[in-house]
C-alpha cells in the first residue's frame, strides 16, 4: 500500500523498494534472451560442422571412388554424361534390368558429336585366355577402335596385369552349360554389356580357342565396310539340321525357316539390339530346342533369318571345319597348325563380300585344342608374323 502511494504521489522520490523491483522485472527477460542466443549459437555451430562432414564424406578420397560417392546418383548435365561408356564393367543389374537398359536406341540417326565406331570383341570362355599373347599383339596400337568383354564361369577371377588389354574386362557372369539356353543367355549378356557403350557398332563373339588370322586394320576395314553382318545361317536337310526341328515351334517358326549356323558370329548394332530384345522366339527355343537340339547353333540364325534376312551374309568370319561330319566341327591341334594351313584358310576359299566374289573369307580361326597351346604357340607366331 505504501509502495503504491509512493509511486503515485507527485513530486516524491521513488523508494528503494520500488527501484529494486523494477530492476528485477527488467533483468528476467534479458537473461531469457541470453539463453536463447546461446542455444541459437550452438545450433548454428552444429549445422556448420555437419556441412563440413557431408562435404568430407562425399568428397573424393585416395584410391578409387569411395562408398558414399558411389551411392550418390549424379544426373546427366552434359552430352558427355550421356555418351561416355561405363567406368567399370562391374554392376548389380540382373539380366532383365540389363537387357532393358541396353535396349535404348537413339531415334535420330545423325550423331551430334565426333564418334569413332568400335568393334566389341566378346570372349565367351570357361576361364583363362591362353591365346591372349596373340590377341595382345593384334590389338596393340588400335585402342580407339575396339572394346573387350569377357564372360567366364562366375567363380573365375582373371589375373591379367594392369598393362594388359584384358585387365578388368570381365562382366558379371553366370553358369553356362553346353548346348543349353543359358549359353545363348551368356551371349545376350555379352551383347547387352557391349551395347552400353554407344561407340560400339559391331560385335564379334569369340571363344578362348579363337585366334586372329589378319592384323587389326584389315579386320576393321573389312567389317566396317560390309553391308551385311556375318552370321552363318543355312538350311541343312539332314539329321543335324532340319532333323532337330520341333513341330511345337509352329507357327512362330516353320520348318522351312529353320536354320543352322556356327555359334561364332559378327553382327551390327541393329541386329545386336534385335537379339537382346527378342522374346517371341526366345520362348520357343527355350522350351522346344533342347539336346539333341543345340540351341546356340539354331536360335540366332533362325530368328535373324526370319526378321532380317537382307542384313545377313549367311556366312561367318570364323573358320570352322564341318567336313569330318558329326554334330560338331573339327578341332585342330599342333600337327594341324602349319604355315600352309594358315595360308589356306586365309586365301584358299571363295565367298561373296558385298555381293562380289573374293578370296578373303575368314579372319578368325576357331576350335584350336587348348591343351596343345604350348606346342603350337611358337609355330603360330611364325605363321602370323607378317600379318599381325
Amino acid at each position: 500500500m505504501q509502495l503504491k502511494l509512493a509511486t503515485m504521489e507527485e513530486g516524491k522520490e521513488p523508494t528503494i523498494n520500488s527501484i529494486r523491483i523494477t530492476n528485477q522485472s527488467r533483468g528476467f527477460p534479458m537473461r531469457l534472451l541470453g539463453f536463447l542466443l546461446l542455444f541459437l549459437g550452438i545450433g548454428v555451430g552444429f549445422s556448420i560442422m555437419n556441412l563440413f562432414k557431408i562435404r568430407y564424406f562425399l568428397g573424393t578420397q585416395n584410391g578409387e571412388h569411395n562408398l558414399m560417392e558411389a551411392c550418390v546418383v549424379h544426373e546427366p548435365r552434359s552430352l558427355d554424361d550421356w555418351i561416355k561408356p561405363p567406368l567399370s564393367y562391374v554392376h548389380t543389374l540382373d539380366d532383365s534390368e540389363l537387357l532393358w537398359r541396353a535396349s535404348y536406341v537413339a531415334q535420330v540417326k545423325e550423331y551430334p558429336f565426333k564418334r569413332s565406331p568400335k568393334i566389341a570383341f566378346m570372349f565367351l570362355t570357361r576361364g583363362p585366355l591362353p591365346l591372349s599373347p596373340l590377341w595382345e599383339k593384334f590389338f596393340k596400337g588400335n585402342e580407339e577402335f575396339y572394346s573387350i568383354y569377357i564372360h567366364t564361369t562366375p567363380s573365375y577371377r582373371a589375373n591379367f596385369s594392369s598393362s594388359s588389354v584384358f585387365y578388368r574386362k570381365q562382366i558379371p557372369s553366370q553358369v553356362v552349360e553346353w548346348g543349353m539356353m543359358n549359353m545363348c543367355d551368356a551371349e545376350r549378356r555379352l551383347l547387352a554389356n557391349a551395347l552400353l557403350d554407344i561407340s560400339n557398332e559391331w560385335f564379334i563373339l569369340l571363344s578362348e580357342a579363337c585366334i586372329p588370322l589378319q592384323n587389326f586394320k584389315i579386320v576393321y576395314r573389312y567389317i566396317s565396310r560390309s553391308r551385311f553382318s556375318f552370321m552363318g545361317a543355312f538350311d541343312e536337310p539332314g539329321p543335324y539340321g532340319r532333323g532337330r526341328y520341333n513341330k511345337n515351334m509352329f507357327p512362330e517358326v516353320r520348318i522351312s525357316q529353320w536354320r543352322k549356323g556356327s555359334q561364332w558370329f559378327e553382327v551390327n548394332r541393329k541386329l545386336a539390339v534385335d537379339i537382346i530384345t527378342d522374346y517371341k522366339y526366345y520362348q520357343k527355343f527355350e522350351h522346344f530346342c533342347k539336346p539333341d537340339c543345340y540351341v546356340d547353333e539354331h536360335y540366332f540364325p533362325t530368328m535373324l533369318t526370319i526378321q532380317s534376312p537382307h542384313l545377313l551374309a549367311n556366312r561367318t568370319l570364323t573358320y570352322v571345319d564341318w567336313s569330318r561330319g558329326g554334330a560338331h566341327p573339327a578341332s585342330f591341334g599342333k600337327d594341324d597348325i602349319t604355315q600352309e594351313f594358315i595360308r589356306k584358310i586365309q586365301h584358299g576359299h571363295t565367298c561373296l563380300y558385298n555381293n562380289q566374289p573374293t578370296s578373303a573369307c575368314y579372319f578368325l580361326q576357331g576350335n584350336l585344342l587348348l591343351m596343345l597351346w604350348c606346342h603350337c604357340y611358337k609355330s603360330l607366331q611364325n605363321c602370323l608374323a607378317t600379318d599381325l
